[in-house]
């Protein structure tokens, strides 16, 4: 009977598989092949050698029920499979990232609607003096202010610096005056876990 190499095999329906060893029927001493699913190695199959290297009609024409796959053709595959693999992790580290990067800045719209409320509550006891602050109503809000100042900490919102500080056009935005340092803070800015949110609108002289 014909000698089956060693190597891997494609079934006429698709199925690949590598061969493992041949065999003897312990009862009837008829040779085996015996032969692994590549696309799951649990599986392994026994099959009589006669009927392994036999042909079969697929539409009239006559092929291998296994065809032996040359070794350039396999060098092939694993190419297309170490590429298709690398795509594949390429895909999912994006993925990760982006969801990443979703999670980090989600609040955005969010902060847009709630920031003018803190700037006002800064703005209603900024002007007072210090027998005003003395009031109840300013303790109550100066306590609120400082509620609202953690929580926006805690969710990585950061006020940008500006009076005395050096112009930066990627933070702030020069509403009147010429010159490279800030002298007045017309609107905060802040930042949401280092990327700016809302540019600072500030005099410079």
């Amino acid at each position: 009977m014909e000698e089956i190499k060693k190597g891997n095999y494609r079934h006429y329906k698709g199925g690949e598989y590598k061969i493992i060893s041949e065999a003897k029927h312990s009862g009837t001493k008829e040779e085996m092949v015996v032969y692994q699913d590549l696309k799951d190695e649990k599986k392994v199959w026994v099959r009589p050698k006669k009927n392994f290297l036999a042909a079969v009609k697929v539409k009239r024409e006559k092929k291998p029920r296994f065809e032996f796959i040359k070794e350039e053709e396999i060098d092939s595959y694993k190419d297309k499979y170490l590429r298709a693999l690398a795509d594949y992790q390429n895909l999912m580290k994006q993925t990760a990232s982006e969801k990443l990067e979703f999670v980090k800045y989600a609040a955005n719209d969010f902060l847009q609607d709630i920031l003018p409320i803190y700037d006002h509550l800064k703005l209603s006891i900024q002007g007072l003096s210090e027998e005003e602050k003395k009031n109840p109503w300013a303790q109550g809000v100066t306590y609120v202010l400082k509620q609202f100042q953690d929580v926006l900490k805690q969710r990585g919102v950061e006020e940008i610096k500006t009076v005395g500080e050096k112009f930066d056009h990627n933070t702030m935005e020069a509403v009147e005056g010429s010159g490279d340092t800030v002298s007045k803070e017309v609107i905060p800015g802040y930042k949401l876990n280092g990327k700016v949110i809302r540019h600072a609108k500030v005099i410079v002289s």
